[in-house]
C-alpha cells in the first residue's frame, strides 16, 4: 500500500481546489428587482447552477430596469435582468444593448387604487405612480390605464416615485391614488385599504411584452459567446426548478424578499411558474410595440428587432435538445 505524507495530501486539495477556482469564470450580473418576478436569477446562485455551467456569479441587485441599463452600458455589469421598454428607450438613444433571452414574455401586473375609486371615471385627473419612465411599470401604468378606456398622462397622470417601496408610501400618503404591481405583491400592504381595478391577466389575449429578459452589450455577447451561452444554460435550468420544486422556491423568494407572509410567497409562486417560459426566446411581436413607443418619444430616429435582439444562443440550446433533457 502507497502511504502519502499529510503535507502531499494538503498539496493535492489546495491544488485540485485552485483548479476548480480557475475553472469557474467570474461575471458580474444583476437583477432589477426585488419581487418574485426576478426568482430564476437568485435561485440559479442558491441552487449552485451558476457554478454547475462554470460560472462565478457576483450577483448584484439594482433597482430598475433603467438604472440596470446603465450599469450595463457601463460596463460594471456584464449581464442585467432588464425589460424591453427600457433596452429599446437606450438602444435608440445610442446605447449598444442587446437581449439575449426573456424569460417572461408578458407583463403581469395589477393596478391597485384607493378604496374610493370604483371606476375609469373616479380615476380621471388623479396621479398612478410608478418607479421610472420607461420601466416595466411605466409601461404597466399606460397598458392599464389603457385597458381603462383612458389616456395615460392626458386623463390619468403618471408621476415617477421610486421602487414598491417609495409607491406603497406614496399611496398611503394619498400622493398618488393608484400604481401597478406584480401580482401578490399587495398581499404585504398589511392594513392599507385598496382595490385592484384591472390586471393584465384580465385582457382577452395576453399582452406580449419582454418583462425578464438577459441583456448585455454586442460586444460582450460577441467576445464572450460561450460564457453567455452558459448563463443561459445556468438560467434555463433555474425556471425548470422553480416549476418542479415548489417549497425550495419559496424559500428563495422569501429570502430575496425579505417576505414571509404565506399569501404572498404562494400567490407569487403559482403566478410565476405560469408566467416563466419554458423556451426563453424574446417575444417579436412585443418587441415591436416597445420599439413603437420609444421612437415616438425620439423622432427621426430608427431601430428594428434585430438591432436589439439576438436570442440565437436559446434556439441552439433548444434545437441541441438540452431543454429537452432539463425538462425531461
Amino acid at each position: 500500500m502507497i502511504k502519502y505524507s499529510g503535507a502531499l495530501i494538503l498539496s493535492l486539495f489546495v491544488c485540485a481546489s485552485t483548479m476548480e477556482a480557475r475553472a469557474q469564470e467570474r461575471i458580474k450580473i444583476a437583477y432589477s428587482s426585488a419581487d418574485a418576478s426576478n426568482t430564476v436569477w437568485f435561485l440559479a446562485a442558491d441552487a449552485g447552477l451558476y457554478r454547475k455551467h462554470g460560472l462565478d456569479v457576483e450577483l448584484v441587485f439594482i433597482q430598475s430596469s433603467t438604472m440596470s441599463v446603465s450599469t450595463v452600458v457601463s460596463g460594471d455589469i456584464h449581464v442585467a435582468n432588464t425589460s424591453g421598454g427600457a433596452v429599446a428607450s437606450a438602444v435608440v438613444g445610442g446605447a449598444n444593448l442587446i437581449m439575449t433571452a426573456c424569460y417572461i414574455n408578458t407583463l403581469p401586473y395589477e393596478l391597485i387604487v384607493q378604496e374610493s375609486v370604483r371606476s375609469a371615471e373616479d380615476l380621471k385627473g388623479k396621479s398612478v405612480g410608478i418607479s421610472r419612465v420607461g420601466s416595466a411599470s411605466d409601461v404597466a401604468a399606460r397598458v392599464l390605464i389603457k385597458g381603462l378606456g383612458l389616456e395615460p398622462v392626458k386623463d390619468v397622470p403618471i408621476i415617477q416615485v421610486g421602487g414598491p417601496s417609495e409607491r406603497a408610501a406614496a399611496f398611503r400618503t394619498g400622493r398618488i391614488v393608484g400604481f401597478p404591481s406584480p401580482p401578490g405583491t399587495i398581499h404585504l400592504a398589511k392594513g392599507m385599504a385598496h382595490r385592484i381595478m384591472i390586471s393584465t391577466a384580465d385582457f382577452q389575449k395576453r399582452f406580449d411584452f419582454p418583462y425578464i429578459c438577459s441583456t448585455t452589450t454586442k460586444p460582450y455577447l460577441t467576445t464572450n459567446r460561450d460564457t453567455v451561452r452558459r448563463l443561459t444554460m445556468a438560467l434555463i435550468e433555474s425556471t425548470h426548478f422553480l416549476k418542479t420544486r415548489k417549497e425550495e422556491t419559496k424559500r428563495a423568494i422569501a429570502k430575496y424578499t425579505r417576505q414571509n407572509d404565506p399569501q404572498y410567497l404562494e400567490a407569487s409562486y403559482i403566478a410565476n411558474v405560469k408566467l416563466h417560459d419554458r423556451v426563453p426566446l424574446v417575444t417579436r411581436e412585443g418587441t415591436e410595440v416597445q420599439i413603437k413607443e420609444a421612437l415616438a418619444r425620439k423622432p427621426g430616429a430608427t431601430l428594428r428587432v434585430e438591432d436589439m435582439v439576438d436570442d440565437s444562443i436559446v434556439r441552439e440550446l433548444d434545437k441541441s435538445g438540452f431543454i429537452d433533457k432539463v425538462y425531461k
